[in-house]
């Protein structure tokens, strides 16, 4: 685990200096008291002397002082490291989870995610900003009071060190009890987490299902595995600090004897035992406070564990390595056009795509696809579910790469593009509105930051939607709750149109923006697309043909294949698909 966290504590090496010094400076005036207690002993009360007491209390209490002073330093810049280097652990892991794709999030739970980020990022501020300076700081007490309880008295000492195999050994046994036990809790806490996130978000369906007792029942089952598994490692804990305990306070008991016996034979001064006794109960201490941190590294350990491995999740999609921008080939808009006779170059090209899921390897999503669309066209891609439809945009967004064929934009292969700058081509309408905890104009400008006051309002207006932000509480800084919550599905979907708008990329891609909503939402919704779809490249998946019929051009697409395309006359003529989907929808006119 050090070793894994040197690369984030490195850049503070100063602060590290600091805390180490402190530290340093704290266990060695701590171990001095010590001598301020023999001195105390043999100079003033064994000899009677008044000035001898009074001169041991002064240099007690200067000690005293010194030490308050470098356990101040010391808490503070092993606080602060502690504080920085986690802050620095949870911005790494969060840009880092904001480069693996789509599917990654597909394959793990959300609320196991946020565990590792929140949850398992604390305990490791626990221990490097508290539990691991105190342990070194002990280590350090621990080795300069046996040290020193070697100079006081050599007899006594080594009777001592009999007692340390027997306390490091279960130490050692049990701490990696402790780190295994510690990831499962982690495990099932996150897991608790995960079901709870779950099932208030989805409040409404365990609500009218009734289903209350049966989520509340699983949630129990979850919380008491966690708690048993918690169980476990505290039992493993707590045996470590009775082992260590009894042994090391009975050893003392024992020197205690022993040295009693030698102050009685005069063999021995009672201040050189009073230093002894407080060395060795220094050294007792030190080793119990190491033991019973040590559980909690072993805890931290497993936590840096789980956050190790979302760190080492790999990013299939990664943008191309930097080149110079002479080796990088030119972008040609695709309207060039040289000449009267020449056609335009293709916007967008598929050329023989193919792409399976990891899942079904034997059953393509897409097979053998060929398509190039103009800029400026209006595209639409209908067919049954699992046709494909969805997987063609997460191609052109490069969420996936396909596994044969290539898909070109401006004549430049997608995976030949930095990620950013493709991205930048396209504005997503998905078929369920994605809005954040915020307001209506954080909302907005997510697509654009930068955007003016003038331009946003401008975006609201052609999304249909300035007038019911205008009628919302507090306008545009309405707070809209939890992924919109406060509006209707068709305000939401405005409102996605209105930031697509604004985001103003030259290719527009909708995937089924009004096939959730009611009749009246649909009409203000299309009126909006409409708007946005004018002078733009636009790819339209629809399962309402309706919605489609003055679309350039109609892709109909089949098990991940293209078995026709053309105007919706031309394939009511030409392809059985299309008609059998047509008489299903307007079967009723």
């Amino acid at each position: 685990m050090l070793r894994w966290l040197w690369p984030f504590v490195k850049p503070y090496r100063r602060q590290l200096v600091f805390a180490l010094l402190a530290l340093v400076m704290t266990a060695l005036l701590t171990l001095s008291l010590g001598q301020g207690v023999r001195l105390m002993m043999d100079q003033g009360f064994v000899v009677g002397s008044q000035q001898g007491l009074q001169q041991s209390i002064a240099v007690f209490a200067v000690l005293v002082l010194f030490m308050s002073l470098g356990a101040f330093l010391r808490f503070y810049w092993v606080s602060w490291l502690g504080e920085r280097v986690v802050a620095d652990i949870r911005q790494h892991l969060y840009q880092h989870l904001l480069t693996l794709p789509p599917s990654f999030f597909e394959d793990n739970l959300a609320g196991e995610i946020q565990s590792r980020v929140t949850t398992d990022t604390t305990l490791l501020q626990t221990v490097i900003g508290s539990s691991l300076s105190f342990a070194i700081r002990n280590a350090l007490m621990f080795v300069g009071a046996l040290v020193l309880m070697l100079y006081t008295n050599l007899k006594l000492s080594l009777m001592a060190l009999l007692a340390v195999p027997l306390l490091v050994l279960p130490v050692i046994w049990l701490g990696r009890r402790v780190r295994s036990l510690s990831r499962d809790s982690q495990d099932q806490v996150a897991k608790v987490g995960a079901w709870a996130g779950e099932s208030l978000q989805h409040i409404k369906v365990v609500q009218a299902f009734g289903r209350e007792s049966v989520v509340s029942a699983q949630f129990s089952d979850a919380a008491e595995g966690a708690f048993q598994v918690a169980l476990r490692r505290i039992r493993q804990r707590a045996l470590l600090i009775f082992l260590v305990l009894l042994l090391l306070m009975g050893s003392v008991a024992w020197m205690l004897y022993v040295g009693g016996s030698d102050v009685i034979a005069g063999q021995l001064s009672g201040g050189e035992l009073a230093a002894f006794v407080f060395y060795a109960l220094m050294v007792a201490m030190s080793l119990a406070a190491v033991t019973e941190v040590y559980g909690e590294v072993q805890r931290a350990a497993g936590a840096a564990d789980r956050i190790r491995e979302l760190m080492a999740a790999h990013a299939d999609i990664q943008s191309p390595p930097v080149q110079d921008a002479d080796d990088q080939p030119p972008i040609t808009p695709a309207a060039a056009n040289d000449g009267a006779n020449t056609a335009p170059a293709p916007l967008l090209v598929l050329n023989n795509v193919g792409f399976a899921y990891p899942s079904r390897p034997a059953l393509p999503a897409l097979n053998r696809v060929q398509l190039s669309i103009q800029s400026g066209e209006r595209i639409a891609i209908v067919g049954p579910s699992g046709a494909g439809k969805s997987t063609l945009l997460d191609l052109l967004l490069r969420f996936r790469d396909p596994q044969q064929g290539s898909v070109q934009l401006h004549g430049r292969d997608l995976r030949d593009w930095p990620l950013a700058q493709l991205r930048q081509h396209f504005a997503l309408v998905p078929q369920q509105p994605v809005l954040f905890s915020a307001s209506v104009r954080d909302n907005l400008k997510f697509a654009r930051p930068d955007a003016s006051e003038a331009e946003l309002l401008a975006a609201a207006k052609a999304a249909h939607a300035h007038d019911f932000i205008e009628q919302l509480p507090d306008g545009y800084d309405a707070f809209l709750g939890e992924q919109g919550v406060k509006l209707s599905g068709g305000q939401k979907q405005r409102l996605a149109i209105a930031r697509a708008i604004l985001c103003d990329a030259d290719i527009l891609l909708l995937d089924e923006a009004t096939s959730a909503l009611d009749a009246d939402s649909e009409y203000w919704v299309q009126q909006a697309l409409d708007q946005l779809m004018r002078q733009r490249t636009s790819i339209v998946i629809a399962h309402r043909l309706a919605t489609v019929r003055t679309a350039d051009r109609i892709v109909v697409l089949d098990q991940g294949q293209v078995v026709a395309m053309g105007s919706h006359e031309q394939l009511l003529q030409q392809s059985p698909l299309y008609q059998r989907l047509a008489q299903l929808q307007f079967a009723h006119h």
